[in-house]
């Protein structure tokens, strides 16, 4: 499956998801609130929380990192990314008027952050081979380097979920590859989160340690 024809599979899933559920953790495709925040936590544990955020939400869905950041007291500036018109739609008109927030659908749209979080972007592949997914999730990890001043943090379905839970149409990633891809790659600084009760890993990339 080419890059084009794969990421129109990807907006149609999801769009057909937030089309169903309507500005919810279902219309993301995630099981529940509680699951869904949980994750926010691991993800931003990339922020060194001592100063202002500067986020790049990456697949930002309807843009319910934005309400989580506001119930934590966080000073930030937010920008969300999404390639799903529809769940656009639903993040401008849940977050209309707010001077700090502003949501993009396109790549060229983007500009450098201190910060970039990815939550479950790479989890549904479809019927696209394994290791053209990993080259698709390498290169999006490269660009998601590339608008990260300060660092960036990522979630995948892990390899170490129980085999007869899992699925054909998601990927379920190795934690040590992207760790050991990651340190070589991007940073000397990197963290691997396995621990958190979810069948997937975090992996969160800074630029230097926070103090």
């Amino acid at each position: 499956m080419s890059a084009d024809r794969l990421l129109a599979a990807v907006e149609r899933y999801y769009s057909g998801k937030v089309v169903e559920h309507g500005p919810t953790p279902q219309g993301a495709d995630w099981r529940d609130e509680a699951s869904q925040e949980l994750r926010f936590r691991q993800l931003l544990k990339v922020w060194a929380d001592d100063a202002p955020l500067s986020l790049l939400d990456y697949g930002c869905g309807y843009g319910a990192l934005v309400s989580y950041l506001e119930r934590m007291g966080a000073d930030f500036s937010y920008c969300g990314f999404d390639i799903s018109e529809p769940m656009l739609a639903q993040a401008r008109a849940a977050h209309a008027g707010r001077a700090n927030v502003e949501f993009v659908g396109r790549d060229e749209e983007l500009s450098s952050v201190d910060y970039t979080v990815a939550s479950g972007i790479f989890n549904v592949k479809f019927e696209t081979a394994e290791d053209a997914w990993i080259e698709y999730v390498l290169a999006t990890l490269e660009r998601i380097d590339g608008l990260s001043a300060r660092g960036f943090a990522f979630n995948l379905l892990t390899a170490y979920s129980d085999a007869e839970k899992m699925r054909p149409d998601l990927y379920y990633g190795d934690p040590g590859f992207f760790f050991d891809h990651c340190k070589r790659r991007f940073s000397r600084h990197v963290a691997l989160l396995h621990d958190y009760g979810l069948w997937e890993f975090t992996v969160v990339v800074r630029r230097e340690p926070s103090a």
